[in-house]
């Protein structure tokens, strides 16, 4: 609206213009060389304007002219430009589809074309990726440190790379290079990553403090992590300064209170120094939002000179806490066996028991307690038909983190990942194969190999161990100890004779044991 205005005004000004030049009508004389030309004003000043569109177009067709080399030379870059910017476009999407011969030939065609552009680079770097030549895609990430565009990228490249060559040290090196120069969330998660898998717990406290604050991480995801650290340090120092430990607890609670290690750690301190109330109410308050059996142990065993029938007392009080958990009924029910009480154990797990139990089948714990009951009362042939059906129950639920199954919580995974364990239930195997026609099956003992990840020194303590027996064990057949030895399971009733005698009956418990523990 505005440029029409000023154009409309302009217009305006021209037409007053030539009204008050034709009202007012003059002359001009020009002499040229003794000849003395006369012309009206108006004619003058169109001769003027004639001139000035002739020279114009002069200049302009002398321009191009003289400009058609430096067009040609244009074209051809520009054509050139288009060409490698077609074929980065065609190399990133054949990267993307997992195809290394196309990748590697764009790569190429893109460094002939447009070699000065960033992305040529990445390209380079990853077609050589995909193709596994580590060496070219290293010199192309290193290439990209020259150019403060494409540092950062480099850098991370270059980290990625060492951490599949398994150069811990490098990849470090390279990552607080990147959060020195500009904080990212790789660097910053790299870094933390391995403080966590060092046991530099105050290293990683810092780092955390530190991504926090450069806003690489919310606020929840730093408290979860802080709490996480503090518990692993208040677990580390609960032996030589137990005092600390309990800060270092309490703060870990106050951060994070459903973390069910940092409450199991906060209510034993609290109560070896004597304060069983708090130490009740924290139990008792991270109870109702996660069972665990850790908690129900801690709560129940908070004075070590109490009962049998006080521990029983104390799980009905915890169960009340969350009395549709089966944790509160497990707990219920081991506590009633220890207190010699067998009617009352029995009654405790029945829910957990009956065929039309919403929660589906007894899960291995609840077969084993029951195995434990019935060995109590004297009868051995149910022991072994519950001892059976727990070789073949559900899982419990456990700590799981990158595939492995962990009856103790870890502040870092196998992976080195930061607070990775989670209290689920662990994914069931895939049923095994048909068994053989009855004329192929092999007449030797059925032995089946246990398939559990190879634990890592960091976890050892903590991978699951075999549950000990209630009572000494009398000498094995050298078959069963051969084979807890390896880590398998053992058929009892491929092993067993027609009438047991005590030393098979124990050999076919232990061997149960170590499967349903597995």
């Amino acid at each position: 609206m505005l440029r029409l205005l000023i154009f409309l005004a302009a217009l305006a000004l021209a037409a007053w213009g030539l009204s008050w030049l034709a009202n007012n009508p003059g002359d001009v004389t020009l002499t040229w060389r003794g000849v003395e030309y006369q012309a009206s004003l108006m004619l003058a000043l169109g001769a003027v304007a004639a001139l000035a569109i002739a020279l114009a177009i002069v200049w302009a067709l002398l321009r191009f002219v003289f400009s058609i080399p430096s067009l040609v030379s244009l074209s051809a870059r520009a054509h050139k430009r288009e060409k490698g910017y077609l074929a980065l476009s065609r190399g990133m999407i054949a990267v993307g589809a997992g195809d290394a011969r196309a990748a590697v030939r764009h790569a190429s065609e893109a460094s002939r074309l447009v070699a000065h552009e960033p992305m040529t680079k990445l390209l380079q770097a990853q077609s050589a990726q995909l193709a596994g030549d580590t060496e070219s895609a290293v010199a192309a990430y290193n290439a990209m440190l020259v150019h403060h565009e494409t540092h950062g990228l480099g850098l991370r490249g270059l980290h990625l790379e060492a951490r599949r060559a398994g150069d811990h040290e490098a990849a470090l090196e390279y990552a607080m290079r990147a959060n020195a120069r500009a904080p990212a969330a790789w660097a910053g998660q790299a870094v933390l990553d391995d403080r966590a898998r060092r046991g530099d717990w105050a290293g990683a406290l810092a780092t955390v403090d530190t991504n926090a604050a450069a806003k690489l991480i919310d606020k929840p995801t730093a408290n979860r992590w802080r709490a996480v650290i503090k518990t692993a340090m208040a677990e580390a120092a609960m032996e030589r300064d137990p005092k600390h430990a309990l800060a270092l607890a309490q703060e870990a609670c106050r951060l994070a209170p459903t973390l069910v290690p940092a409450a199991a750690i906060c209510g034993r301190l609290m109560a070896q120094a004597g304060d069983y109330r708090r130490a009740s109410r924290i139990l008792e308050a991270a109870y109702a939002q996660t069972p665990h059996p850790d908690l129900a142990a801690a709560y129940i065993r908070l004075r070590h000179g109490d009962s049998t029938e006080d521990r029983l007392a104390r799980a009905r009080i915890l169960a009340r806490v969350a009395p549709d958990d089966p944790e509160s009924l497990l707990t219920v029910g081991r506590a009633a066996l220890e207190a010699h009480d067998g009617a009352a154990a029995r009654a405790a797990i029945a829910p957990l028991l009956a065929s039309d139990s919403p929660r589906g089948r007894p899960t291995r714990r609840v077969c084993l307690l029951m195995a434990d009951i019935e060995e109590a009362d004297g009868h051995e042939g149910a022991v072994r038909e519950w001892l059976g059906r727990a070789a073949r129950a559900p899982r419990d639920k456990a700590w799981v983190a990158d595939g492995v199954i962990s009856d103790r919580w870890a502040p870092v995974s196998p992976s080195g990942a930061l607070d990775a364990f989670v209290w689920r239930t662990p994914d069931e195997r895939i049923a095994a194969p048909a068994a053989p026609a009855a004329a192929e099956r092999p007449t030797a003992p059925v032995v089946e190999q246990i398939a559990a990840p190879a634990p890592t020194p960091a976890l050892t303590p903590a991978l699951r161990a075999v549950e000990p027996e209630p009572h000494a064990a009398p000498a094995q057949s050298p078959a069963v100890v051969s084979a807890a030895r390896a880590g398998v399971i053992i058929d009892p009733a491929s092993m067993a004779p027609d009438d047991p005698g005590p030393e098979e009956r124990q050999a076919d418990r232990r061997g149960f044991r170590l499967y349903a523990n597995d």
